[in-house]
């Protein structure tokens, strides 16, 4: 995982609250790079392993509500490279077209293969896809749709110094976001003048202690977190 010389980052990136969390990820390019490596073995691995499962999963949801089998919203990742995400369809289809971008508690749009998918967290499992193809990463800032990123204050560019992720510190900290916003007029709203700052203070905070053991230890976590449920 290649970090960025400073002068090559984006323009919109190259501003003072980004420049200490270049400096930290320049000091520890090692550890990306073996970040990296991990993420390739590890996503080809359990492609293979998940590929049957994957297929019955497939056949669940187009038995239970027309549309596609996959999601493919537009998200941002490393320095804001637009890529289209690969989920497992939990909604109606269209669903983006009548209502948030952000899922709230009780979403009248999500089917009932999806809610299942959804409690085990087993819709994210196509974005295997997208660490193997280097959008993504195991552990990342989760990927923003495009309008949220827009709303970024400065700092918050920091994040898109690293692949967006699978999970996070953040993801299992805020893993019943859709409890929050259940009940509010203006999710989007909502979202981005309180949860997201919340929420990024988790991710600058990962940016800036990134090491490769504190993100294994990120992946039991989620592993935890997801059993318990």
């Amino acid at each position: 995982m290649e970090l960025k010389n400073w002068e090559d980052l984006p323009d919109f990136m190259r501003v003072p609250e980004v420049r200490p969390y270049w400096e930290i990820l320049y000091k520890r390019r090692f550890q990306l790079g073996l970040k990296r490596i991990f993420d390739v073995f590890v996503s080809s691995i359990l492609l293979i392993i998940l590929a049957f499962p994957m297929i019955v999963i497939a056949v669940m949801i187009k038995s239970d509500s027309r549309g596609p089998v996959f999601y493919r919203q537009e998200r941002v990742t490393q320095y804001g490279r637009k890529f289209r995400i690969h989920k497992f369809r939990t909604m109606v289809d269209h669903a983006d077209q009548m209502g948030s971008k952000v899922t709230v508690g009780n979403d009248s749009r999500i089917t009932k293969v999806g809610q299942k998918l959804r409690d085990k967290r087993l819709d994210e499992l196509p974005q295997l896809f997208d660490v193997l193809a280097g959008d993504m990463s195991f552990v990342g800032t989760r990927p923003e749709a495009v309008k949220y990123v827009d709303a970024y204050k400065k700092k918050y560019y920091a994040t898109l110094l690293l692949p967006a992720g699978i999970t996070s510190v953040c993801s299992i900290k805020y893993k019943d976001e859709a409890e929050l916003l259940d009940g509010s007029d203006d999710p989007d709203k909502t979202y981005i003048e309180e949860i997201l700052p919340e929420k990024m203070k988790w991710n600058l905070w990962s940016v800036r202690h990134f090491n490769v053991l504190l993100e294994l230890g990120t992946m039991v976590g989620t592993a935890v977190a997801v059993v318990k449920d």
